[in-house]
């Protein structure tokens, strides 16, 4: 690749920060580090001429930085650390500057995540609108796209392994397990009862909410994309599912960050 033919782009969520470097329309490498929230300016800077080192690129080679972050606190110390490292500051999503070309329908249009927004405008730009997003994560978000191509809203749920966290931390009797498929709908013991009621409630109250989505008038035929870190687990049991793009967040990034970096 020629020098400053790269885009870096970052989502920064509550438990990881995913990074991934573009060429073009190809994602050429991506990197995922826990989101400390007490990370110093000089760690990530540490962390990102690590990853760059590793993968055989130059910090000459970017040519801009794009930044979805739900992390208020770690958006000075990123800030910093890309200063450093690349001799340029990241635009960050939901600041002034970067133009998402979507209007938003919410009540409050800053109060919608960043990831939500970025999210929206890949699905809208892949598939058209209407469309449906559904992100699992830490939350699980359903994030709507209209007929007009507004961004109209969406749901916000917790996530299945905070559901059941928070289930293992507030029963004292009850152990700690992971969440996993379950072969078993009826368990014979504590854990696999968990399991099994934690795995399916997320699986039916997911599907649950896609089909009530696609009865609201509009929206009969939305395709619906998944994305985020627990959708492999659980993809296989929900049909409904039309899509399923692990790096949409990242795609999106990417799309904001070539409409940004060429009009400045």
């Amino acid at each position: 690749m020629n020098n400053h033919s790269l885009m870096l782009v970052a989502d920064v969520g509550n438990t990881h920060m995913v990074f991934g470097l573009y060429g073009g329309d190809a994602l050429l490498a991506h990197w995922r580090l826990a989101s400390a929230r007490d990370y110093t300016p000089d760690e990530l800077a540490w962390q990102l001429h690590g990853m760059f080192t590793q993968s055989g690129y130059t910090a000459a080679s970017v040519a801009g930085i794009m930044v979805a972050s739900v992390v208020p606190h770690l958006d000075k110390s990123l800030a910093a650390a890309c200063g450093r490292i690349f001799g340029q500051q990241p635009a960050f999503v939901g600041s002034n500057e970067v133009k998402i070309g979507m209007a938003v329908d919410y009540k409050h249009p800053r109060e919608v995540g960043a990831d939500r927004i970025v999210n929206a405008v890949a699905a809208r730009e892949r598939f058209g609108a209407p469309v449906i997003v559904m992100d699992c994560g830490t939350a699980t978000t359903f994030d709507v796209v209209s007929p007009a191509g507004h961004y109209a809203g969406g749901l916000i749920i917790p996530g299945a392994e905070v559901a059941l966290a928070a289930l293992c931390q507030r029963a004292a009797k009850l152990p700690e397990v992971t969440l996993a498929r379950s072969e078993v709908l009826i368990g014979r013991d504590t854990a696999t009862s968990m399991q099994a009621g934690s795995y399916w409630s997320a699986v039916d109250a997911l599907s649950g909410l896609i089909t009530r989505l696609r009865g609201q008038a509009g929206y009969g035929a939305a395709p619906v994309v998944a994305t985020g870190g627990l959708v492999p687990l659980l993809i296989g049991d929900l049909p409904a599912v039309d899509h399923h793009l692990p790096y949409l967040t990242l795609d999106g990034l990417k799309l904001l960050a070539d409409r940004h970096f060429r009009a400045c």
